[in-house]
């Protein structure tokens, strides 16, 4: 989030609602003035490419713009509109969003663009049910039977949230805790779990429609649970592991 001075805002494109901040729909240089027509037939495999990388760029900083609550729960956002400021055309950005309603982020408005979910606090303490029934029995029997050694080697990426968390960076807070939890679980080798896992835990991030934006001071919470559940690991208590994972989940719907 940026401090102090002006902001650049986008304003909504069919009017109403809340501004967005120009951050929700940053994009790295190398994705810019991605144009695919009239190129060389030869070249079509590279452009095909460099169009997938181009719509994959911007579905992660739609991601983030959605994890930060720059993208606002309720409003509407037109894949021109968006384009224009990526400084692509409209197709990658509507394929980005296609993608975003598959998995329940937005839903398609015909002839207008995109609106973003409206969740509720209901939604999210039925996804922390589903993840905890899931994740706790598959954690509790890796806790029984992974090594001491294969848990140290998931320091990293624990430590990775208690940085993003140290910042209030909250998207990259979101990638690294879907990291961790994602390492955990491929621990047991099913990567079908992990995937339905990843899918469940990725809806939980986004915003609440009353409540857009985590507290730093949450996010931190968050972290130091994932430390203390790998220190636990570590040594093997499994009855701490099992009064730690309960009480993540536990916190994770509130």
């Amino acid at each position: 989030m940026e401090q102090g001075g002006a902001r650049e805002e986008v304003r909504p494109p069919y009017g109403g609602g809340a501004a967005v901040p120009a951050s929700a729909i940053r994009v790295p240089e190398q994705a810019r003035g991605e144009h695919t027509h009239g190129e060389d037939p030869h070249e079509a495999p590279r452009a095909q490419v460099r169009r997938h990388s181009v719509r994959g760029q911007i579905l992660e900083a739609l991601r983030a713009a959605l994890v930060d609550g720059e993208l606002v729960p309720g409003q509407v956002y037109s894949a021109p509109v968006l384009g224009a400021r990526f400084g692509v055309s409209a197709t990658p950005v509507r394929e980005a969003m296609q993608r975003l309603a598959t998995e329940g982020a937005v839903e398609v408005v015909p002839n207008r663009g995109f609106r973003v979910a409206e969740r509720g606090p209901r939604e999210l303490a039925e996804l922390a049910e589903v993840r905890a029934l899931i994740e706790v029995p598959v954690m509790l029997r890796l806790a029984r039977t992974v090594p001491p050694a294969r848990w140290c080697a998931l320091r990293p990426l624990a430590d990775a949230t208690v940085a993003a968390a140290a910042v209030g960076d909250r998207a990259s807070y979101a990638d690294a805790d879907r990291a961790f939890h994602g390492a955990v679980l491929a621990l047991a080798g099913n990567h079908s779990l992990v995937a339905v896992a990843d899918d469940l835990h990725r809806r939980s991030q986004w915003p609440l429609v009353d409540n857009p934006v985590t507290r730093r001071a949450d996010l931190l919470a968050d972290a130091s649970e994932h430390t203390a559940l790998l220190d636990a690991l570590i040594a093997q208590d499994v009855a701490v592991v099992q009064s730690l994972v309960r009480e993540h989940f536990a916190g994770a719907d509130g």
